[in-house]
């Protein structure tokens, strides 16, 4: 029986990967039809993917998995160590897309292209490290785990989950989902495409 963490990471990798691909489709929309993007839309993606994934999805891999795997198997220390490392470079990465939107979004078209490009750059990045966790660390954790980690873990986990993933949003950010569900095209949101 696979561990409720087990799900809620994947579910949460699945609708981070949904987002993720939705810039893309939205700049290349965007980019056929000569348009300029919606920026409200982008800056409320781009906030959702630093608030929710690098504050708290890569949080409790950090804080709580990852530890609990170390102790287990220490083979592991080094991919471990890489994956934190990637999560503390992920932040530096959306930092820098934040900012390459805002001049975009500012300066106009001569800054599409850089945007674009850092857009690209961190959506490969995401899914690589997204693609390693799934691959390698989540069937090692399924085998190595015992039930009171899971026990513990499973706690964590579902105390804090991804509103994208079916499940109702911290009263906190209950606006800044409306906002991505109405603004956000499919497969996001209920927005109207281009």
């Amino acid at each position: 029986m696979t561990p409720v963490t087990i799900r809620i990471i994947r579910d949460e990798h699945q609708a981070l990967a949904a987002m993720l691909k939705s810039v893309l489709l939205l700049l290349a929309q965007h980019r056929r039809l000569g348009s300029l993007p919606d920026f409200a839309a982008l800056r409320a993606m781009l906030f959702y993917l630093d608030e929710f994934p690098e504050r708290r999805h890569h949080r409790k891999e950090s804080e709580l998995l990852f530890p609990k795997l170390r102790a287990r198997t220490p083979r592991l220390r080094e991919l471990l160590d890489q994956l934190d490392q990637e999560h503390a470079y992920g932040e530096r990465k959306i930092r820098h897309l934040e900012h390459a939107l805002l001049a975009f979004e500012i300066m106009g078209d001569c800054r599409r292209q850089a945007f674009e490009r850092a857009a690209q750059d961190y959506v490969d990045f995401y899914l690589a490290h997204m693609s390693t966790e799934e691959r390698l660390i989540l069937p090692l954790a399924q085998a190595e785990l015992s039930p009171d980690d899971w026990a513990e873990l499973n706690e964590a986990f579902t105390a804090n989950q991804d509103p994208l993933t079916g499940h109702a949003p911290d009263p906190v950010y209950e606006a800044l989902f409306s906002r991505i569900v109405h603004l956000v095209p499919a497969p996001i949101g209920l927005g109207q495409a281009g």
